[in-house]
């Protein structure tokens, strides 16, 4: 006899939730897949957080659509789960299990005085602003005076730092939205400060990310280091630190060349203090670190003040808590374990997590395979145990939906959504332009004629 076909929920549908539900088709395991996403386009921080102009980043698109082309995969956008949309006590009562992948989006806080001014704000958010999510579009930084600091030591800091000194016209070329673009173009910003709290060779920038840098056209890279680079540091073993450090001595002996704007890489720096005036940033005051004999980071007491307008902190990203599922504050994730969701030490039937809501926001793209591969291979483990949905019926789901409000974005809605972004990247010369306002996504996926 045929063993009954398991319907299994994936909840988010950036890389973790498509490699899990990839996995999940590809084990030839009797289920059935449905990735649920609150945003009518898949593919999360792909689409969302990777830089518009890393093209070849975003190129993992075409491995992370694939269980959708055959129609092997449901997608059904534009479905929030818990307030606002379907509870999750309800959504349990159409699948044998759920998957969560909802990740971590709550930009970490410096927590310095003056942090609540306008023009501070969290690279989490000032990524998706100019990456489209419709959740941003209202931010619109200002962008009018010359100086703009940025507080981080990993990519993201830089990707932030190597947007604002693009030209509009290089913007132009990638996926960034109509009015995105005519921010980058109105502004004055010409001196970038991305500060570093440690020294050159603690850096985590990727040495491909850092390269990018030196390479732009519109903008020298201007070393300060306290001369550290020059008087020669410890070689690392670690051939990206190596490498970085290469490029860093490179650029440290080198004067600017005159070219339109500067980004200033600012090391044993931390911010102490954001000024303001009237209600809005308007200077950064940093204190300058030294290292130790212990190797232990300490406060020289030495500060100087930055002229900036804007200050973006990159310092890394929380979660917030699923509703329903028990939470750890301290390591912002759903406690697990290999991907099994455990409450009080005993696991909860059918409940799983793949992503940073597993492990924390950690790792690079592809990391998230061999994570979603291990949650999975438990979900499948336990499959013969799970309790069968109360209500398998293939509508039953849609029905629910609808009494909830919610009309769901199908994969052959978001392709309408897909191919209007398409067109308007051929109107500009690039590859596509993103929609990034929610009622207009929801239009064009749902065929609605423009007034």
């Amino acid at each position: 006899m045929q063993q009954a076909q398991a319907r299994v929920a994936v909840i988010g549908a950036g890389p973790s939730g498509l490699y899990a539900a990839a996995a999940l088709l590809a084990s030839g395991a009797p289920v059935s897949v449905e990735v649920l996403d609150r945003l009518p386009a898949p593919y999360g921080l792909v689409r969302y957080g990777v830089a518009p102009d890393h093209v070849k980043m975003k190129s993992v698109i075409r491995v992370l659509q694939k269980p959708f082309d055959p129609a092997d995969v449901e997608f059904l956008g534009g479905v929030r789960v818990g307030d606002g949309g379907i509870p999750l006590d309800e959504l349990r009562k159409y699948f044998s299990a759920i998957v969560y992948a909802t990740g971590s989006t709550v930009d970490r806080a410096l927590g310095i005085p003056g942090e609540e001014l306008a023009g501070s704000i969290g690279s989490g958010a000032f990524v998706s602003w100019y990456c489209g999510h419709p959740d941003r579009t209202e931010l619109r930084p200002v962008l009018d005076h010359p100086g703009v600091a940025v507080v981080g030591a990993g990519n993201v800091a830089l990707d932030v730092a190597r947007v604002l000194a693009k030209t509009a016209d290089e913007m132009a070329a990638t996926d960034v939205p109509g009015p995105v673009l005519d921010v980058l173009r109105d502004s004055a910003v010409t001196d970038i400060h991305v500060l570093v709290r440690r020294g050159p060779e603690h850096v985590k920038f990727t040495p491909a990310e850092l390269r990018q840098i030196g390479e732009l056209g519109n903008a020298d890279v201007v070393v300060h280091d306290d001369g550290l680079l020059a008087q020669g540091v410890e070689e690392s073993e670690d051939k990206r630190q190596k490498q970085n450090i290469d490029m860093l001595t490179e650029w440290a002996g080198v004067a600017p060349t005159g070219k339109p704007r500067r980004i200033h890489l600012r090391f044993l720096r931390s911010p102490v203090r954001v000024l303001g005036a009237e209600g809005r940033v308007s200077g950064l005051v940093v204190e300058r670190n030294a290292v130790g004999e212990d190797g232990r980071l300490r406060g020289t007491g030495e500060e100087e003040t930055l002229d900036v307008g804007l200050v973006v902190r990159a310092i890394g990203y929380a979660a917030e808590p699923v509703p329903g599922l028990p939470f750890d504050e301290r390591s912002g994730t759903v406690p697990n374990v290999a991907g099994r969701v455990m409450r009080d030490g005993e696991q909860v039937p059918g409940a799983y997590v793949t992503g940073w809501i597993k492990r924390g926001p950690s790792g690079v793209i592809g990391t998230n395979k061999a994570d979603a591969t291990e949650t999975v291979a438990c979900l499948l483990e336990d499959l013969p145990g799970l309790p069968a949905p109360e209500h398998p019926e293939p509508d039953a789901l849609r029905a629910a939906l609808a009494a909830h409000g919610i009309r769901p974005v199908d994969w052959t809605a978001w392709l309408r959504l897909d191919a209007e972004e398409i067109r308007r990247g051929g109107l500009r010369g690039a590859e596509r332009v993103k929609v990034a306002e929610m009622a207009e996504m929801l239009d064009h996926a749902h065929g609605v004629p423009a007034s």
